[in-house]
């Protein structure tokens, strides 16, 4: 099945970055929610996982796209320019 044949370094590299990502994120939630914390707590946890889960998001969606068999670049510049706009739109304004 040549139509597929292209698609297994994509594979390859999704699954296993995945994988690891999900088990890195598990681990550090594992490892904060053990400690002991004042009223803010809650607060602070999901101050933590939320952008680390999004930044773990945009590198394993990055690089997905980059190994994929793509027949042209544009498409390709084209996608990472919309992550690009989406990682801007995220990103908050400085506080005076």
């Amino acid at each position: 099945m040549k139509e597929l044949s292209d698609w297994q370094n994509f594979y390859v590299i999704v699954d296993s970055s995945a994988g690891a990502l999900i088990g890195l994120q598990f681990v550090l939630i594992s490892l904060i929610a053990h400690v002991v914390v004042g009223r803010s707590g809650s607060q602070a946890g999901s101050a933590f996982s939320t952008p680390t889960v999004v930044h773990f998001t945009a590198v394993l969606l990055l690089g997905a796209a980059g190994t994929a068999p793509w027949h042209q670049t544009a498409s390709l510049a084209a996608l990472w320019c919309v992550l690009g706009l989406a990682g801007i739109a995220y990103q908050k304004p400085p506080r005076p």
